[in-house]
Order: C-alpha cells, then structure tokens, then sequence
C-alpha cells in the first residue's frame, strides 16, 4: 500500500505547495491594498495636505480646531470672561437636616428636572437629584466646617440665559437650606418703538436718549418682552413727562375777494355806442372759520393683551418733570400675555414722554438671589481682533469658518492662534505611503529572487519574520507579473511630474532610492539597487515647511484644470496597483487559479483515497483467502501426517 500511495502523497504535497502559493499571493495582495489606500490617501478629497491644525501662543488660556480647506490665518483674542454655569452653595447644615416630602423642579434653560421625593435625609435627596438630573443638573456635599456639609446645587449648562432655576418644594428647600434668599427684582423693558396702525406722520413718536416722546395727537406702542404672562401682583414701573403747548392766537382771516366778473362788450350802430349791462354773480354770505376744538385728555396710556383685548391705565399727571408711577395689572386679567404699552396722545395741546419701563413680578424665581454663589451663570465674552463677542458656551465653532475655538480663562494679554496646514499628519502620511512602498518591494524581491542576501537586508522585520521569508524565498522566481509590476512601481517613483511650477522628482523633496548625504559613503551597496525609498527627513521638513503645495502637486495634479487629479506619483501608483487587487483583478485570477487546481488535487486525492480504500480492501480480501488456503491444506498436512503414523503403528 505505500507504494500505491505514492500518487496520493505526490498529490497531497502539491496542494499544499498551491495553498502556500496561495497565502503568498493573499501577503503581496495586502501589501499592494496598503500601497494604494496610502497612495490615494495622499492626492484624494481626503488628502492630508488640506488638513488644518490650530497652534495658540497660551494653550491654558484658548486653544482650537480647524476643519479641512480653512484658509491658513492668524488671529489674536483677548479672554475677558469665560462662559460659566450657576453653582450655588448653602451655609453649613447639620447632619440631622431633613427634606420635606413633595414635587421638587429644577430649570436650566432647555432642561427640565422634575421628580416627586418621599422625605427623608439630604443624602437621600442628593442622590433622588443626581439619578434624574441626567447630567445636567447635580447636587453634592462639601464639608467646610466639621461635622457639618454644605449643599452644592450646580447647573452643567453654562451661559446667561441659563439660569438655575428651583420651582415647587425644590424653592422652598432652597429658602429653608440657605442656597437662595428673596429680593425684588425689577426687569426693564426696552423702549422699542412700535408705530400705531394707520398713523400717517411717524415723526409724532420718537425715541431719544431712551425715552419715548410722543407729540400732541400722536399715539406708539413699547413691544413688552416675549412671553410676559400676567401672574397675581406683576406690576409696571414707567416714568412720563408732560409738555404743555402755548395756545397760539387764532389767525386774522380775511373774507375771500370772490370771483373776478369780466366786463361785457358793446354794439356801434350808425355811430351811435350801445354798452352791455354788468354781469352779476350772487356770492353767500361769508363765516370765518371756526377754531380747532381744544382737546385735554389725560388717560393716554393702556395695556394691550395676545388676545386683542385692552385695559386702560390710570390717568398720568401733569408735570413737566418725569414722575415715577405703577400700575398693578388686576387679577382679571391673569394668564394673558401683555404685547405693548400703548402710548394714545390724543392731547392737542400736550407732548407725552415715558422712560425707564419696568416690569416686577413677585413671583418669578428670578426675584430669588443665591446666597453663597460658587459660580453665576454667564457668557464667554472674547474679543477678537478687537471685535468683542459672547457665546453661552466655552466652544465657539461659529466665529471663523471651519473654526472652533475653546476658551479656559480669562487673559490679560492677547493670545495668538495660528491656522496653518497640519505638517505633521501629512509627513506622517507621506512615511507611511514610503514604509508600504519599501514593503511590497520587500515581499516582491524575496519571492522572485532565491538570495538569502534580500532576507537579511531586511534588518526591521523580527527573527520569526525573517524566518517566514525565507520559507517563501524564490518561490515565483521567473513569474512575470510580480517582476512587471515592480519594475512599472520603481519608474513611477522616480520619474518626473508635472506641477504648477514646472517638472519635479521626488528627489528634490528627499524622497529618492539613494538619498545618502552629501559627505557620506558613497560605495557600492546592492540594497540600494532593490527599489527602495529612502527618505532624507531635514530636507522633506524644509519641503514641508517651504513648497507645501508644490508637494502636494507632485503627488497628485491636474493637469489639464478639470478638477480631477490625472498626474502626479501618488496618482500613478494607485492607477498602477488597482489592477492588480481590484475584484476580477491579476491577484484575483492568480487565487481563482490556484483555487481551481487546489480542487482539482482535492477531488484527485478523494478519488486516490477511494481506490486506495478499494485496493487496501481486495489485498486483505486476498490476503485473507490466501490466510484461509493456507490454514486449510495445514490441517491437511496434520491430519495426512496423523494417517500416516497410525498407518505406521498399525503395521508393528
């Protein structure tokens, strides 16, 4: 049987030659892969010679981030105030302080916190906060006296419109701990001037110096803050002022002198002259013009509501000097929004002015000031150039285009940030295109060529790895396709290419075969005649740093201005690889090759397996029969030997 194996084995070790085959043409297929992605990396959309990296002279005071094709700038920012949330702290409260049962809310701008807690120890209640403040809102304990803690309620929402604001129990538990205590406060109200519908001369209503003149027979309106509800007590402040008109005498009118009446004609006769009788007209009797009536009337001012309804506000005095005045909204017109101030001088003798509006609710939360505030919410307010802006956040991405800066703390000098095209990334992109480069080179070399010399030029790769390579050394000596491809590879790289400056290499960028330094050995290395890259690092950083675009374009440029890269090193090799690894491609077939005649030796083996199986079981059926013949003419020759010696026994 082991001769009748021979076929098999034979065929065993071919398949297994065809997998290793296989697995060696998979190691250079990844290896071009990694070539192209890291050629196309270096001229696609996506290339790192648009990437943008900020640098600023005080990174603890203002650092950044810029995106891709934002123009290379400087700017210089002055800190003045970073954004900041409210954190209010308590006084020390003894451990035995409990919190009320009930429906605690907690605001902070967009965020609404809101939870119904059973009673029980402040920790309790920290921890009830913390579970449903999603980050947003939280409470904890400091320790500033001993045995006693403090009570930190902090907002995670920073900037001025973000109040923290404590509604329900969680107010009164805010009062009863010492986070807040109570005070008026009064919100003013812009004097916007709104025009009253059909008013035909809008030089009646002016503003000036913050105060709104309304002359006689004019009548505005002053816009109220959005969303200004009526609640139980909301009261308006204002301040008005009257002018008093002089009466001016009447006008000394003459009657009109009426029509002109021309003359009527005449009639000569024989000499003798007959004139015509006068015209005549019959004119009315005429009236001078009655006065203008005199109009006084003091209740100019009233409130306008969302749902058109109105309510008139008390009478204003008349005093030449502004008079403080308020006026309490009555409780009948609670939960209406109040649109305007409404200003009907309907006076013809009298100038209204009004200033200083003002609007006091006594139950608004804002009426409640922290007591012991850690931080109070505010605005980032940077300048920029000398141009000051607030943002509520710390990370203002809409100042600059592409830009997003982030501020730490406030500086009394100007910070300098420069946007400037990330060197770095793209050095380290252009190492990593040569490392790939020098690595399918590598691969090509050791599995065309049989020299043990290849291997161990190949100083990087580790002990077991350089092991692997000689395993697979010369094993497609003489295959075409590696060799055509590595000598179209080493062309591209070093043949010149067109750039919007002229025709360059890759040498002049200290990216070359032989990139040894002027002064150094210059004896004959066969490493050096393999296609390997080299790379002169001082003189790519001064390319980095001097010809940026002039690199990026050697790698990829259009030529022939149609926004499409159709030149360029990067360019030629990923054109040059892509048939080789594309799906369908060389490698592609190669494997598919391999695969067909790998099931080929697979469906010969089973076949061998199958007749040696049949030959194995017709010997040992033969050697069996054989086994059996052999046993049976044994007892033959026992049983004549017993005939013949009882036949000898018999005969004494």
């Amino acid at each position: 049987m082991k001769i009748e194996r021979i076929p098999r084995d034979r065929s065993e070790r071919e398949k297994e030659q065809l997998q290793a085959q296989k697995t060696y043409w998979q190691d250079v297929n990844r290896r071009m892969v990694s070539l192209r992605d890291s050629a196309r990396e270096l001229y696609s959309f996506q290339n790192p010679f648009n990437d943008r990296v900020i640098t600023s002279s005080d990174s603890s005071t203002l650092t950044g981030s810029a995106m891709r094709q934002t123009s290379p700038q400087t700017k210089e920012f002055v800190v003045k105030q970073i954004a900041q949330a409210d954190r209010f702290l308590s006084p020390p409260l003894d451990e035995s302080f409990t919190v009320e049962a009930g429906a605690y809310t907690f605001d902070s701008g967009a965020e609404h916190i809101s939870f119904d807690f059973k009673g029980g120890s402040l920790k309790e209640f920290v921890d009830a906060l913390n579970r449903r403040g999603k980050g947003k809102i939280e409470a904890s304990f400091v320790t500033v006296q001993s045995g006693k803690k403090s009570l930190l309620v902090e907002s995670k929402i920073t900037g001025a419109e973000n109040n923290l604001i404590f509604s329900g129990a969680a107010l009164d538990l805010a009062l009863k701990s010492g986070v807040l205590e109570q005070q008026i406060a009064m919100q003013d109200v812009a004097i916007t001037l709104l025009i009253g519908a059909g008013e035909e001369d809008a030089s009646l209503a002016v503003v000036d110096n913050d105060s709104l003149k309304v002359s006689a027979t004019g009548d505005a309106s002053i816009a109220f803050p959005d969303n200004t509800v009526v609640s139980q007590g909301l009261t308006i402040f204002f301040e008005t002022a009257v002018k008093v008109l002089p009466t001016e005498p009447p006008p000394n009118v003459e009657p009109p002198p009426g029509p002109s009446i021309p003359k009527t004609g005449s009639v000569t006769f024989n000499g003798i002259v007959i004139e015509s009788a006068p015209s005549s007209v019959p004119i009315p009797e005429w009236k001078p013009p009655e006065l203008p009536e005199r109009i006084d009337d003091m209740n100019v001012l009233s409130l306008t509501f969302s749902d058109g309804t109105a309510i008139e506000l008390a009478p204003i005095e008349d005093a030449s000097d502004f008079t403080r005045t308020s006026f309490q909204i009555p409780d009948s017109e609670i939960d209406k929004t109040v649109v305007s101030l409404d200003i009907a001088n309907k006076n013809t003798h009298r100038d209204v002015s009004i200033r200083r509006v003002q609007i006091m609710d006594p139950n608004d939360p804002v009426n409640y000031k922290p007591v012991n505030p850690v931080s109070v919410a505010q605005d980032a307010v940077v300048s920029m150039d000398g141009i000051s802006v607030s943002r509520a956040t710390n990370t203002i991405d809409d100042l600059l285009p592409g830009v997003t800066i982030t501020v730490k703390k406030p500086s009394e000098t100007p910070v300098r940030i420069t946007i400037e095209a990330d060197r770095e990334t793209i050095k380290n992109a252009i190492i990593s295109f040569v490392g790939n480069y020098n690595r399918v080179m590598a691969e090509i070399n050791v599995l065309t060529r049989n020299d043990d010399r290849i291997v161990q030029e190949l100083s990087y790769l580790s002990e077991e790895e350089q092991e692997a390579m000689r395993d697979r050394m010369g094993a497609f000596a003489g295959d075409s396709t590696l060799t055509q491809y590595k000598n179209a590879v080493q062309n591209a790289v070093t043949s010149p290419y067109p750039t919007a400056t002229g025709t360059e290499m890759l040498a002049k960028y200290g990216i070359g075969a032989d990139m040894r330094m002027s002064g150094g050995s210059a004896g004959y290395d066969p490493s050096r005649l393999r296609g390997y890259l080299e790379i002169d690092e001082k003189k790519l950083d001064e390319a980095l740093e001097m010809n940026l675009a002039g690199l990026q374009q050697l790698f990829g440029f259009d030529s022939n201005g149609d926004l499409i890269v159709d030149s360029g090193v990067a360019y030629a090799l990923e054109s040059l690889t892509r048939p080789y690894v594309e799906t369908g491609g060389l490698i592609f077939i190669r494997t598919a090759t391999i695969d067909s005649r790998i099931k080929a030796d697979e469906q010969r083996i089973a076949t061998l397996d199958k007749q040696l199986a049949e030959k194995e079981a017709a010997l040992r059926m033969q050697y069996s029969q054989m086994e059996n013949a052999y046993n049976r003419m044994e007892q033959m020759s026992n049983s004549l030997e017993n005939f013949s010696r009882q036949n000898s026994n018999g005969g004494r």
